[in-house]
């Protein structure tokens, strides 16, 4: 769920001094004479390093003061420092402690932590159960996280029996609070059809209002459901835009995306540039399907200037994460000798990964290394397996070729070489890259 709530208790507390606005030296008089709400405004005016300097110690020093007095906003306010350790050792036990003294006085805030410190089981054993009773009180009092958490509660049958239409109800109390995270779950409801009756528009429209307060899911998946036509009508110039505010806060998946479009020329201007520019930023968080066509790029010299060792680094990056075009290309410029040095070994080393994946180049060049023993041990009916599955995954000139390549082998094969080849063909089955660690 969600880091402990940080009640804005300054704003609550100075509202009831509204006709008399005391100033910072009046505020230290006060809590100076013993005022709870002074010393708990106090101390959190110096956790936030607001008009004083920031300071755990003397904050902890007057929320101390103030929940000795069983002032609930300090008393929560105290629990989230022992929470997080500021100014304090953590202990979550300690935490404990304070949320429950706050909570049992009614304060929203503290119950909604008090909550998530039993799903967590921090402090506490672990009990769903009294967590969904602690945010249920807070909810009933408003508090949109309350409602939000209470909402998955039932979604996910945790402390509660599941009941998806009641999910849907606290999502939305919240998501009308105005609450990103919840308008965006409101959403996923709408999407899917639970709890409430499936709707693409009512979904369009909770994940747009989370997406404009720039929630990333609700970006990413307004830029899916445009770029698919999935229950709006396609439009590849609307997905672009969502796709390029959830990338400009560093997704990597749509940096991906917005390469890509740039690259083809789907909702923007094509711009091989810009497709390079967004492939490096996703590609430098490690997204495999960016580094391989950052890779590309590098190899043809399309919006950047070409250079195989960049292409082969970043080729290697993808292979190395089981991405099957790039173990091929990896073991073509082994196998060549572009962008490092020649290794027969190697390429076929990358050719069998991608093989084994099912990618079709990289069986017929497998196949190709048997046949003539680059790398390898010569194997005519290893040879042939492998070229009879490339021109089965195969279409057109290139399914040809293959075939042809494999039929030039079968005149060196024994009919039961013959037979055993055709058998381990028909058997082959892909295997995952985590199948082949």
């Amino acid at each position: 769920m969600r880091h402990l709530f940080v009640v804005g208790v300054l704003i609550c507390a100075l509202a009831a001094w509204a006709q008399e606005q005391p100033n910072l030296e009046e505020l230290i008089q006060r809590a100076e004479q013993g005022d709870a709400v002074a010393q708990n405004n106090l101390g959190f005016m110096y956790i936030n390093g607001r008009e004083v300097p920031q300071n755990y110690g003397l904050a902890l020093k007057r929320l101390r003061l103030a929940a000795e007095q069983d002032y609930a906003n300090a008393q929560g306010n105290l629990g989230i420092m022992y929470a997080g350790g500021n100014g304090v050792p953590q202990d979550h036990t300690e935490a404990a402690k304070w949320f429950r003294l706050a909570a049992e006085q009614g304060d929203a805030a503290a119950q909604y932590n008090l909550g998530l410190i039993y799903v967590g089981g921090e402090g506490v054993p672990q009990d769903a159960v009294e967590a969904v009773k602690w945010f249920r009180l807070a909810a009933q009092q408003g508090n949109a996280y309350a409602q939000l958490d209470l909402g998955f509660m039932y979604a996910t049958g945790q402390g509660v029996a599941q009941d998806y239409a009641q999910a849907v109800r606290w999502s939305r109390v919240s998501a009308e609070q105005g609450l990103a995270e919840a308008q965006f779950s409101l959403g996923g409801s709408y999407a899917n059809g639970l709890g409430v009756t499936q709707d693409y528009g009512q979904a369009i429209k909770w994940f747009r209002l989370a997406g404009e307060q720039g929630y990333l899911a609700a970006q990413q998946d307004l830029g899916a459901m445009y770029f698919d036509g999935a229950g709006v009508t396609k439009d590849h110039a609307e997905a672009f835009n969502w796709f390029r505010l959830a990338a400009e806060q560093g997704d990597a998946d749509a940096q991906y995306r917005i390469a890509s479009m740039y690259s083809n020329g789907l909702g923007a201007a094509q711009d091989a540039a810009q497709a390079v520019m967004w492939s490096r930023r996703a590609a430098e968080q490690g997204l495999a399907d960016a580094q391989y066509n950052l890779g590309g790029s590098y190899s043809s010299g399309v919006g950047v200037a070409q250079d195989f060792a960049e292409a082969f680094k970043w080729f290697r990056l993808a292979a190395e994460q089981g991405q099957a075009a790039a173990q091929t290309n990896l073991g073509l410029m082994y196998d060549s000798g572009e962008g490092t040095r020649r290794n027969a070994r190697e390429a076929v080393k990358w050719y069998r990964f991608a093989a084994e994946q099912g990618e079709a180049t990289a069986q017929a060049n497998l196949g190709l290394m048997y046949l003539n023993g680059e790398g390898v041990t010569r194997d005519r009916l290893q040879a042939h397996v492998w070229l009879s599955l490339a021109a089965s995954r195969e279409g057109g000139d290139r399914a040809q070729q293959f075939a042809d390549a494999r039929d030039t082998v079968t005149k060196y094969l024994l009919p039961t070489q013959l037979a055993e080849a055709k058998l381990l063909a028909e058997e082959w089955k892909p295997k995952t890259w985590e199948d082949l660690q």
